[in-house]
């Protein structure tokens, strides 16, 4: 199981596993984001926006989530025993709700994840700096119909070399964003479906796109990052390369 979960990370740019976050654990952590919203589930006249964004949170439900032997055994295998650091909250809610209006937030992307000094918009660079893998964890049902988050898959393959050239640096999201575009056209389209509690790990590099919500339920979902204990290398001595490693090196051609 490990080798296939592997074999579809390197392949696809990501593994979703079942389940990974008990069922009663996702109902808690959904009626939290209930609250901080401020919404009533039994009351669509209170979903005012198509859009809430909610920061970290770290309520003993979402540390719980994050920290599921699930979770833990795939971010060792993904990223390296050791190589990861651990996490006590969940941040970067996008709760989308059915809404005519449609949120300016589409666009096809990679998320940046550090901020140089005097800088507008967050960057990324080839060593993934400040980020080992996205996460999408879902707290609702999602359907096709729920809004559920694009992924051009195998994608993480093509940004490795539009990021090498940016060096060190990195590049912001902003400007890359259609060079992604374009160098991602032809991959095939997946969806961030699923129950509450199943959680999608992502390479850092994965082009995805959120999409408006024409659907009848909420969609819940965070989407944090999971911060590297140690910065990635794609120059090992001992060949020891995480799974994450090996897919920058392939997109490079190593």
């Amino acid at each position: 199981m490990d080798d296939e979960l592997v074999r579809r990370f390197l392949t696809d740019g990501f593994v979703k596993l079942d389940g990974a976050v008990p069922a009663a654990v996702a109902e808690d952590c959904a009626r939290l984001l209930w609250r901080e919203a401020g919404y009533d589930p039994d009351d669509r006249g209170t979903w005012k926006d198509p859009v809430v964004r909610l920061g970290d949170m770290a309520q003993e439900p979402f540390d719980t989530a994050v920290n599921s032997p699930a979770l833990h055994e795939a971010f060792d295998l993904l990223v390296g025993e050791g190589r990861w650091a651990p996490r006590h909250s969940l941040g970067g809610f996008p709760l989308r709700f059915p809404h005519p209006e449609e949120p300016d937030d589409s666009g096809w992307h990679i998320e940046g994840s550090y901020l140089p000094q005097g800088a507008t918009w967050y960057h990324a660079n080839l060593h993934s700096r400040d980020r080992a893998l996205l996460m999408l964890f879902l707290f609702s049902e999602v359907t096709e119909s729920d809004a559920p988050t694009r992924i051009r898959v195998g994608s993480h393959l093509d940004v490795p070399p539009l990021l090498e050239q940016y060096g060190e640096a990195g590049a912001s999201i902003l400007e890359i964003a259609p060079k992604l575009v374009e160098a991602t056209d032809h991959r095939p389209l997946a969806y961030a479906t699923g129950r509450p509690g199943d959680v999608y790990l992502c390479h850092p590099f994965l082009v995805h796109a959120a999409q408006p919500h024409h659907g009848t339920r909420p969609r819940f979902m965070a989407q944090p990052p999971l911060y590297p204990a140690v910065p990635y290398e794609l120059e090992r001595a001992d060949g020891a390369y995480s799974p994450v490693e090996r897919a920058i090196r392939r997109g490079l051609g190593l």
